[in-house]
Order: structure tokens, then C-alpha cells, then sequence
């Protein structure tokens, strides 16, 4: 049976770490016909909690056969168990406001294939960004907000989220802090780019925080959305170097380009479902 027949799978387990997981896990999938491409395993020492990432091809098969295949293993040995197709590409709502580098990053590398995504929409709290939108000939959606309007913009944006179905929102710059029950909605779907290397310097300008410190780092970081701001599970990071001698505003063009590379890494992540949540933690799988 070649590739071009079967079909793409991921299948995630956590669990409490004992013997015998995978043992368990490897045969059931290989007695239907599973070819397993990719695995990836980690047994966390500090909540006792193990995770597995296998992704699997198969002919035949839907998620509904695989999860009959596997559910009595997860009832026999509490697993936590979600079966996810690759076939259908992650559906991505992206939000912004005024700053478009992390937004033509994402179009730039979704055209590319670069992305496992389909970029659905792109929400604005400023009309300013619409001709990126329209060049990829994606729908722009301008959505103003005041502090009195917010309960309203936001019940608008959720809207948005069911009617494009989207499984993913990435706020690509989008600096508006949303509020505790629209956090608590888009919980482990929404990720967020911040720029700063989290957990130093959190709400606004943390390049000119980070430049009144003198620190000689610098980076990004990407993490899912909760209610308490800019303190969600990291999802990834990165760093650029500078000195004394760099300006507040030197920090902001040199962070440019590490936001939107460490953005684009975890909205793959997420979309490869790399990513598990472990707590107030991640678990990447790579």
C-alpha cells in the first residue's frame, strides 16, 4: 500500500508513568495495519506523568476505528487518549493590530507550505493591516474596540471563531489583553506571542524595560493564553544577543525578526500537535 493511500494520524497519550505503556500501546496499533513514522516519548520526573506522540499511517482507517482500537487500553491503563487526523490542515484565526511582522511572517511561510495551516481569517482592532490580508486573498475582519465596547468586540471575535471554525488563534501582535472568560474559552487554542523572553519583563514595552536594566539578552517568547497575563504555558523562546550600547529602539527592530520565528515555530508545533500541556508547563514533543 503506497503513502498516497493511507492515511496521516497523530495520536497523543499522557498518563501516570508505569512500565509497560508503549508495550501495550505498540501491538494494538500494529494488529490494524498502523505503520507508525514518528515517536516521541517523555516521562516526567517531577508530576509523575508520562507522554507519548506517535505519528501513524494507515489505510482504511478513521480516527472512530482508531480509538476503538485503543480505548480499552486507555480504560485498562488510565490513559489520556486523543487521536488527531494530519489529513486536514489546522484551521488558524489570526489576530493583530498595528505591527505586521509576525503576520507576514505567518503568510509568507504558510504560502510557502512552509506551515501545516489554513490561515481562515485575520481579526484587527485597526483597519491599517487589510492589504496583507487581501493579497493572500484572506478575509480581514476589523473589529474596533474601546473599553466600553470590549464585551461586546469580543463576544464579535468569538462569533468569528465558530463561524470560520477555527481550531487555533494566534495573536500575532494583537495588543489587546483579553479578558478572563474569553481566555478561559480559547484555553490551550489560543497562543500569544510576547516580546520578551518570559518570565523577565512582562506587560508593555519590554525592550525599553529590558534597556533600563542593561541586560545583554534579549528574546521572544511564545506561550498559550491564559487569564493571568503573559504568564501561560511557554510554548518556545529564543534569545539575541546585545550590549551596552544598543538602543531601546535598536531592541525593538532586532526583536522583529526573533518574535516572528519563534511564533511561526509554536503555531507548527501546535498544528503537528507537538505540544502538550503538563500543568503550567509544556511538553514539546520533537
Amino acid at each position: 500500500m503506497t503513502d498516497g493511500a493511507q492515511s496521516q494520524f497523530v495520536i497523543q497519550v499522557k498518563s501516570p508513568d508505569r512500565p509497560g505503556i508503549l508495550a501495550a500501546i505498540t501491538p494494538a496499533l500494529a494488529s490494524a495495519g498502523c505503520d507508525i513514522r514518528e515517536a516521541g516519548v517523555y516521562g516526567d520526573p517531577d508530576t509523575k506523568a508520562f507522554f507519548v506522540r506517535m505519528h501513524i499511517a494507515v489505510a482504511g482507517k478513521t480516527s472512530d476505528d482508531l480509538h476503538a482500537v485503543l480505548e480499552p487500553l486507555a480504560k485498562k491503563l488510565s490513559l489520556g487518549l486523543s487521536i488527531n487526523s494530519l489529513d486536514r490542515k489546522m484551521r488558524v484565526l489570526i489576530a493583530v493590530s498595528k505591527f505586521d511582522h509576525c503576520l507576514n511572517d505567518l503568510f509568507h511561510k504558510w504560502n510557502l507550505g512552509v506551515l501545516p495551516i489554513d490561515i481562515v481569517g485575520v481579526v484587527s482592532n485597526h483597519p491599517s493591516l487589510s492589504t496583507i490580508a487581501e493579497r493572500y486573498g484572506v478575509p480581514y475582519h476589523h473589529l474596533p474596540i474601546s473599553k466600553d465596547t470590549k464585551p461586546q468586540q469580543e463576544a464579535a471575535f468569538q462569533e468569528l471563531i465558530t463561524a470560520t471554525q477555527a481550531k487555533l488563534v494566534v495573536l500575532a501582535r494583537y495588543m489587546q489583553i483579553l479578558s478572563d472568560e474569553f481566555s478561559a474559552k480559547l484555553s490551550g487554542n489560543c497562543i500569544n506571542i510576547h516580546h520578551s523572553f518570559l518570565p523577565s519583563f512582562k506587560g508593555a514595552k519590554p525592550y525599553h524595560q529590558a534597556h533600563a536594566r542593561g541586560v545583554k539578552l534579549i528574546g521572544a517568547t511564545a506561550h498559550y493564553v491564559t487569564a493571568d497575563l503573559d504568564e501561560g504555558p511557554i510554548i518556545e523562546q529564543d534569545i539575541r544577543r546585545v550590549t551596552h550600547a544598543t538602543t531601546a529602539e535598536d531592541m525593538v527592530a532586532i526583536g522583529r525578526e526573533v518574535e516572528a520565528s519563534v511564533l511561526s515555530r509554536a503555531v507548527r508545533w501546535h498544528a503537528e500537535y507537538r505540544v502538550m500541556l503538563n500543568g503550567s508547563k509544556t511538553i514539546v514533543l520533537n
